[in-house]
């Protein structure tokens, strides 16, 4: 499943939805990219895909100093899946290729 190009995330968290973007760019198994939120971009880490298996951890400091981790799935131009907030839990995202 291609994973390259440019996406947009709607993810549910404790203090509402959250948008942000993602620009993915994937090299056999190795996923690489950015994430933005709320005028922040940081480059995501540990990034994998496997089929239509996508994984990657991003750490952002706003709200406050975290690291997500996202585990999910690529069905075409949208993708599912959950997003692990450290201590507080995991919480649903999806996306959509912009």
């Amino acid at each position: 499943m291609a994973v390259d190009g440019n996406w947009n995330l709607t993810m549910t968290t404790p203090m509402g939805e959250r948008q942000a973007t993602l620009s993915l760019k994937q090299a056999g198994g190795a996923l690489t990219g950015t994430q933005g939120a709320e005028g922040n971009t940081a480059e995501i880490f540990d990034g994998t895909v496997s089929g239509d298996a996508v994984n990657w951890k991003v750490s952002i400091t706003n709200p406050m100093p975290l690291t997500l981790e996202f585990i999910g799935t690529i069905s075409g131009d949208s993708m599912s899946g959950e997003m692990g907030i450290g201590p507080m839990g995991s919480f649903p995202f999806n996306g959509v290729r912009a």
